[in-house]
Formats: C-alpha cells, structure tokens, sequence
C-alpha cells in the first residue's frame, strides 16, 4: 500500500484481471479492444464518455495538437482523443496501479503508438517548458490542496497560447460533502474550491478564460442514474470496479451531494497568457 493518502484511496490490485474478466464474461476479445469496450470503466469521472466528448469540443481539436492529460486515470480520455482525432496524448497519474492498467489497456486497443503514460505528480510535471498545446485534466483537482502550484505546472509545460481544458468538481454553496465519494473517502484528502474560487486561482497563474460552461445538471443526472446501480445488481463493467467494496455509498453521496447543491460541476478552456 502507497504511504500517499491519495494514491492509496484509488489503488486497487486487482483491477486489471477484474476489468479483462468483465470483459471476457461480456463476450469481448480482450486482445482486440476499442476504447468504446472500455467507456464504462476507464472514462473514471463526473458524466463519463458524454463529459469527454463535451470538454473535447469545446477545445475543438484539429488533429495535430500535442496534447497532456493530467490525472490520466486508466486512460480513458486519453485513448479517445488519440482515436477520435489523431492526437498524440501523454498522460500522467499519481497512482502507480492505474499507470500499469492504462499501459494494458493501451495495448490491447493497439494505441501504444499514440499514448503513453508515466506515474508522477501533478505539482512536479515530468516535462519540459513549453511542451504541449493542449494540457487536458479531468475530475484531478479536488485531490490537490496546493492550486497555485498546480495551475503554474500545468501553464509551465504549454506552449505559448496553448490551452488548458478543464473538467472540475467545485465546492457549492449547499455545505461540505457527504463522505464517502469517488475522489476521497475521508475530507483529509479533498481540497475543493468554489468556482468563483477556482477561476481566480486560474486567472492569477496566467491563463484567460476562452469558454466557461456550468456542467453541474448534467452531472447531476449521470450521478442519479449510477446511484440507481447501488440499489440493483451493477453492470460487469463499470467504475464500481475500481471503487471498492464501499462504492455503494460514493456513488449515493455523489448524487447526494449534487442534488443539495454541495458540489458543483464545470468545464472550462482557457489560454496560456505570455
């Protein structure tokens, strides 16, 4: 077990031979996978393969962006975007255990060549200055305590007018959240901010907001229909796979926490400055 209280919360061992067993009992060749297969289980965050596809259009890629998916997960995202347009897509995940899992899975959806992937830490990105055109983060922000230091990374490894895309949980006005939910089952390891909160911490690391969406009722539906999964036999795949045994209860809290105004959702793209 990682000594990180972060890292620890979203590892699980098992999680490659339970995702491949769900699959095979689903009846798919598990050496010939389409990031379609993979949708229920890897796209691990608010709105899932939908959320993607919306944040993708807002940043309106044509094919040939370098593109950084920070907390990278088990690469859903990532492989999308390499398979919908073309991109060549890094990805970077604090979890070891879904470092290993997004590898396996990437190359059995045979996108090795498009996408990698390495452990490390949102706050130390492992690249260069001026790296990438579009650094992409979906649902990893509400784990990291120190923003300014996040958002200075993240605009630190763009292109000059490269852009940052951004799908985020907020804290609401309804109170803190109910625990436990899918990024912490304790509040020591949940740092959310308000969005007027967030969006200054952006606007003070140098980025200009290109387009700002409120997501929070799309959220809020998705989050219904999988607390529905708590009360009925769930899917052979699904996110419940790398929950745990509480996932029951995330996934109440969740839409819980949604419906009384406790979290809010967004997506945001905006512009390197400078």
């Amino acid at each position: 077990m990682s000594d990180n209280p972060v890292e620890a919360h979203y590892t699980n061992p098992d999680l490659g031979a339970a995702i491949l067993t769900a699959l095979e009992d689903m009846g798919k060749d598990i050496n010939r996978l389409t990031p379609d297969d993979l949708a229920a289980v890897d796209e691990f965050h608010g709105g899932q393969r939908p959320a993607t596809m919306r944040l993708a259009e807002l940043v309106g890629f044509t094919g040939t962006e370098r593109v950084l998916d920070v907390g990278s997960g088990l690469g859903g995202p990532s492989r999308y975007l390499a398979w919908r347009y073309g991109l060549r897509v890094s990805g970077v995940d604090l979890t070891a255990e879904f470092v290993r899992v997004a590898q396996m899975l990437t190359r059995r959806t045979g996108l090795e060549g498009r996408v990698d992937y390495r452990q490390g830490s949102a706050l130390d990105l492992p690249f260069a200055d001026r790296s990438f055109d579009v650094v992409w983060s979906q649902n990893a922000a509400m784990n990291i305590a120190d923003r300014d230091r996040l958002y200075g990374e993240m605009r630190r490894v763009l292109k000059p007018g490269g852009r940052l895309a951004l799908q985020e949980v907020a804290a609401g006005p309804g109170g803190p959240p109910h625990f436990p939910v899918q990024w912490a089952r304790v509040p020591a390891i949940s740092f959310l901010l308000s969005v007027d909160e967030t969006r200054a911490k952006l606007e003070a690391a140098g980025f200009r907001v290109v387009m700002w969406q409120d997501t929070t009722a799309e959220a809020r539906a998705a989050a219904a229909r999988r607390a529905g999964y708590a009360e009925t036999a769930p899917p052979p795949l699904g996110t419940h796979l790398i929950l745990g045994e509480d996932w029951r209860a995330m996934f109440r809290n969740s839409a819980r926490n949604l419906a009384e105004d406790r979290t809010r959702l967004f997506n945001a793209v905006l512009e390197r400055i400078g």
